[in-house]
């Protein structure tokens, strides 16, 4: 071998070694291989269907949804919302809500945006409809309370109120304030 080739071969790897030494030094200690994401990414379900049990286990009601989100301050935002209370607990209340919020931890939901809650009577023209912009339910106790102001039809008679509290399972509805009414025989 010629000095001129063995003195190339030489700068070529101590130039080999350096741009490798020098790109080494660049890379951070710590890479998953994976980008740096800052975004909260919760669960999500599609036509969710979420079942709520009593003290004894037994199925006391469902939520049924469109779409349920977990968020990042242990809530999950549902959207299209109905309630339903199972046919054991002989509560004939139906729930329904554009959203609804349900806290982790807490058993009261927070429904908005055309709150219905509708009674089927056993007979037509017994049917109950309440309507509000506002509601939070507890679910367990079977009690919806909202501050909002509230339409009630039953039948052909409709009262409008500032407030209500009505407790599902006994079929009472206690209005709070502003009482107005349109009863017709």
């Amino acid at each position: 071998m010629h000095p001129r080739t063995t003195l190339l071969l030489i700068v070529l790897l101590a130039a080999a070694l350096g741009s490798w030494y020098l790109s080494r030094s660049k890379t951070p200690a710590y890479d998953s291989g994976l980008p740096l994401d800052s975004v909260y990414r919760g669960y999500y379900l599609k036509q969710a269907r979420i079942l709520g049990t009593g003290s004894d286990g037994t199925l006391l009601y469902e939520i049924e949804a469109d779409r349920a989100e977990q968020q990042e301050d242990d809530r999950i935002e549902f959207t299209t919302v109905r309630i339903r209370y199972s046919p054991e607990s002989d509560v004939p209340w139906v729930v329904n809500a554009d959203r609804a919020t349900l806290r982790e931890g807490a058993p009261q939901i927070t429904l908005s945006g055309h709150v219905k809650i509708l009674n089927s009577g056993k007979t037509k023209g017994e049917d109950t409809e309440i309507r509000t912009q506002f509601l939070e339910l507890d679910p367990n106790t079977f009690i919806a309370e909202t501050d909002q102001r509230v339409q009630i039809r039953f039948g052909t008679r409709s009262v409008t109120a500032t407030g209500m509290l009505a407790s599902l399972n006994d079929d009472r509805i206690e209005l709070k304030s502003n009482v107005r009414g349109k009863i017709a025989p």
